[in-house]
């Protein structure tokens, strides 16, 4: 049976009892981190129905290599999104895959404010947060990795260069590249529609 306080353990205690072959502390890290985890491998993945798959495979991987973390070296998430990152990768060799990833309008919802707007700030609204989803689809990988990881999903650098086994440097150039590229995009998105208003 699980202690009452789970949900107080940290990422390090609940490894150590995966590592003890605890089922229960590995549903719990799946519970914390998977939806996270989810939101990565979709918008990395041209293929969505995988991501199910993909993300059940990056745990069963934390439970058959558990004892290959080292909370020294990198956090739990950092790890995790490690193996998820790699799951990717083989997983576009595999099939060859060239498409970026997929822009599905579910994955970020509108703002509620935006539903109190006037219709036609509301459409330009999404209209503007579609350009930014396809741009992002059409950065390279390793940039789209990198942004993915530090702007969604709030990771310091260090963290990105872990996951990426990069350097930090190389995760400054990757960033600095793709935030060149969007502001290129986005600047053409806004020159067109003022062109066609």
């Amino acid at each position: 049976m699980s202690p009452p306080d789970e949900q107080d353990q940290t990422d390090e205690e609940l490894m150590a009892r995966v590592q003890a072959r605890d089922s229960e502390a590995l549903e719990h890290l799946m519970v914390r981190h998977g939806g996270a985890l989810h939101s990565y491998l979709y918008r990395m993945n041209p293929n969505p129905s995988d991501v199910d798959e993909l993300g059940q495979e990056a745990f069963l991987r934390v439970w058959q290599h558990a004892g290959r973390w080292r909370p020294e070296r990198a956090r739990f998430s950092t790890w995790l999104f490690r193996i998820g990152h790699n799951l990717c990768i083989d997983r576009h060799r595999k099939y060859r895959w060239i498409a970026p990833i997929k822009t599905d309008e579910t994955v970020e919802t509108a703002e509620p404010t935006s539903l109190r707007r006037a219709p036609d700030q509301a459409f330009e609204e999404e209209q503007r947060r579609q350009a930014v989803r396809r741009a992002v689809a059409e950065l390279p990988e390793r940039q789209r990795s990198a942004l993915l990881l530090c702007q969604f999903h709030g990771m310091s650098n260090q963290q990105v260069a872990d996951i990426l086994e990069i350097s930090l440097a190389a995760v400054e150039s990757l960033l600095a590249r793709a935030r060149r590229a969007l502001k290129e995009q986005l600047v053409q998105f806004i020159n067109t529609d003022q062109a066609t208003q």
